[in-house]
Parts: structure tokens; C-alpha cells; sequence
């Protein structure tokens, strides 16, 4: 009678563990995501222990595939919250905007500016933006309320070296 429970509420924890593991991984931090692995695979077994010990039972089925589907979404609110490492922005804009680029710099985010070409030989300008992810919505409120019609795109960054973000870190350090 509370194999059903049991079951729903490890694949609960086991889905937020995978969203862990899979975050530290993608970081480069493979040995605290081999750690995570080894706490994953043991849900994983006694869960699917308790699923397969008797087939027949649906309500233990049932547990299990809801449990993961729940777990799913609170693995993606995990991630969400810890917005773990960094993203870069690129903001396309038709005239160059002073007034975004002062602001951006004055709430502390690292930003260059670029002057290219368009299609008819118009001059266009790109900002590169460099920042935490846990700070994205607070930029990107930035960007709506100073430059509305700009064209954004972001990436997520794997590792970077040098420039205004690793000096200011330094600077928080010390």
C-alpha cells in the first residue's frame, strides 16, 4: 500500500538530482556530477526495484511515471533558480544607443560595443553583454525599457577568460 507513495516520491527527488548532475556536467564540473550520479543510480535501482517486483501492481506504475513527470518540472524550477554560470547577449540596434550602454555599465555588467553594416550599407550597432545568469531578467528589463525594438540574442557561456566580469570578480574577492 505505500510502495505507490514511495515510489512517487523518489522519482520526485531522483528528477531534480538529474537536473543537477546534467547542469554540473554540461559546467565542466565532472567529479561533484559523478558524486551526484552514484545518489541518482541508487534511487534509480530501488525504485525500479519496487516497479518490477510486481508488474501487475498499476497503481506502482502509475506512481512512478506521475513521480517523473513531477519531478521533471521541479528539476526545471531548480534550475531555474540556481541560474547557474553565465550568459552572453548580443543587441542589435539601428542607431547607437549611449543611454542603454551607460546604464548597462553603471549596474555593473560588462559590455562592448560593436559598429557593423546592414543590407543597404546602413550602419548598425551590436552590444555584447556579459553577465550571470541569475542577473538575465534584470538586464533584460534594461534592454525592454531603454531599447524595445532591439533584436536580442543570448548564449550560454561554457567558460571564458580575461575582460571587465573576471576583473570585477577579482576586485569582490579580495
Amino acid at each position: 500500500m505505500w510502495q505507490p507513495l514511495i515510489i512517487f516520491l523518489m522519482q520526485l527527488s531522483l528528477l531534480p538530482i538529474v537536473t543537477l548532475r546534467t547542469i554540473l556536467l554540461v559546467k565542466g564540473e565532472t567529479r561533484k556530477a559523478s558524486v551526484i550520479g552514484v545518489v541518482e543510480a541508487a534511487i534509480n535501482v530501488l525504485s525500479l526495484g519496487i516497479v518490477f517486483q510486481d508488474m501487475s501492481n498499476i497503481w506502482n506504475i502509475i506512481a512512478y511515471a506521475i513521480g517523473f513527470g513531477a519531478g521533471l518540472m521541479l528539476g526545471g524550477v531548480l534550475e531555474n533558480k540556481l541560474a547557474i554560470g553565465y550568459v552572453t547577449h548580443q543587441i542589435n540596434l539601428l542607431d547607437r544607443s549611449e543611454k542603454l550602454v551607460n546604464r548597462l555599465r553603471a549596474e555593473g555588467f560588462g559590455v562592448t560595443v560593436y559598429q557593423g553594416e546592414g543590407r543597404e550599407d546602413n550602419a548598425r550597432f551590436r552590444i555584447d553583454v556579459l553577465s550571470k545568469r541569475s542577473r538575465e531578467k534584470e538586464l533584460l528589463q534594461i534592454v525592454n525599457e531603454l531599447a524595445p525594438k532591439a533584436f536580442l540574442v543570448s548564449f550560454e557561456i561554457r567558460s571564458f577568460k580575461g575582460g571587465y566580469l573576471t576583473k570585477s570578480m577579482k576586485k569582490k574577492q579580495r
